[in-house]
């Protein structure tokens, strides 16, 4: 029998082949969304796990965490520079590390910060190179496309947007730091130190900064104790010591003049707008799949009108009528178990399609990967499409033999 079947199916191949595509491309779209809401989620929430606590300037909570843990351009408010000094001096803290942003090489971010948070506290090492240890020094990102001892000369902005070039400023790459799977494996840090001078922010540390005549002082050390005199910063990292310290801390900064955040309870919120998302294109998937289903039908009827002749052959040779029905609903369930698996692997390629263009753009590594619960829209479709092919195989068993034959 089952020779038979395969036999069959080959002769039909092309009403075959359009039941097994419909298939396809109703699973692969299921699929496909799900895999990819996934993959979002996890990898935001994995390039978010270096930053427990974010303390910054009163302003949208969504906007703060896009531009410090992503790195997504925003002109964000200055914190003062005495909430780091402070930050910096409570023993509740492991390190607090200023974020500064602004200025790019190209389409590469440039981020002020200190060794602190980029070695997070001593827990990473660099993987070529050396941390820097001077203003006018920098640390690449594991997939910024350059080598030690390159030359980067800063602009404020994008220069599709107008920005400026910081002709008289420049950093020299000295170290790249190891893969995060974030935007920051993207960017260009620098010392604080480096950006406050390209800016011409006076006082930080107590030293006179001239943006105009960085080489008389391009030398002096950097991470030097912060003082109440430390120019502000769009941000502030801070690795609290327990949980407890930063349930405590945030509940403290958030005041008239600073605010704290838990990026993770940030993209939680996120998450709901994105589950919603993700609700109304599962909808459109089902939808899809209904008429898949209803065209599935529909070639089916066809696929077995176009063997009446057979049909009523096989009949009068004295195959049951049980015999002639399982061979129906056999076909029908064999290719809407193909078109399950070509879905499957179809929707697979285009959630790691869409992770690498958006790696590609944000930074941020999406993992994509099938887990148990997948199989169980996969397991529906076949089931739905065995109930479905009922239909067609009880109507080839109940065909007139003779009138079949007479055509």
């Amino acid at each position: 029998m089952i020779r038979f079947i395969v036999a069959d199916l080959k002769r039909l191949w092309a009403g075959s082949l359009v039941i097994v595509l419909l298939v396809a491309c109703a699973a692969a779209l299921g699929i496909a969304v799900t895999l990819q809401e996934r993959a979002l989620r996890l990898g935001s929430a994995r390039a978010a796990d270096a930053f427990d606590l974010v303390v910054a300037a009163p302003g949208s909570e969504t906007q703060i965490v896009l531009a410090s843990v992503f790195l997504q351009p925003s002109a964000l408010p200055l914190v003062s520079g005495s909430v780091l000094h402070t930050l910096s001096q409570d023993p509740r803290v492991a390190w607090a590390a200023p974020v500064g942003f602004g200025d790019f090489y190209g389409q590469i971010p440039i981020v002020g910060t200190t060794s602190d948070l980029v070695l997070q506290g001593g827990k990473k090492t660099l993987t070529d190179g050396r941390m820097f240890s001077k203003r006018t020094e920098a640390v690449i990102g594991a997939k910024v496309e350059m080598a030690l001892g390159d030359i980067v000369t800063p602009m404020h902005g994008l220069a599709h947007e107008g920005g400026h070039v910081h002709a008289d400023a420049t950093y020299t790459v000295v170290g790249r730091a190891a893969e995060t799977g974030s935007p920051w494996d993207k960017a260009i840090l620098v010392p604080i130190e480096g950006v406050w001078h390209v800016h011409g922010m006076e006082g930080a540390h107590g030293l006179n900064l001239d943006p105009h005549h960085g080489e008389q002082n391009e030398t002096v050390s950097i991470g030097e104790p912060w003082t109440a005199d430390t120019p502000g910063v769009p941000a502030i990292i801070v690795k609290p010591k327990s949980i407890g310290d930063a349930y405590r801390l945030r509940q403290e900064y958030r005041t008239a003049s600073t605010t704290a955040i838990f990026p993770a309870e940030v993209l939680t919120r996120l998450y709901a707008t994105l589950g919603d998302a993700r609700a109304l294109l599962s909808a459109v998937a089902i939808g899809s799949q209904i008429l898949v289903g209803a065209a599935i039908a529909l070639v089916a009827v066809i696929h077995v009108g176009q063997k009446r002749s057979q049909i009523a052959a096989l009949r009068a040779f004295g195959a049951p009528r049980t015999s002639l029905f399982i061979i129906v609903w056999s076909q029908l369930l064999i290719l809407t178990t193909l078109g399950a698996a070509l879905g499957m692997g179809l929707g697979y390629a285009i959630a790691r399609l869409i992770s690498h263009l958006l790696k590609a753009e944000s930074g941020v590594t999406m993992p994509v990967a099938f887990i148990g619960s997948d199989m169980r829209m996969v397991i529906g479709l076949i089931v739905a499409a065995s109930l479905l092919a009922l239909g067609p195989a009880a109507l080839a068993c109940r065909q007139s033999v003779a009138g079949a034959l007479r055509r």
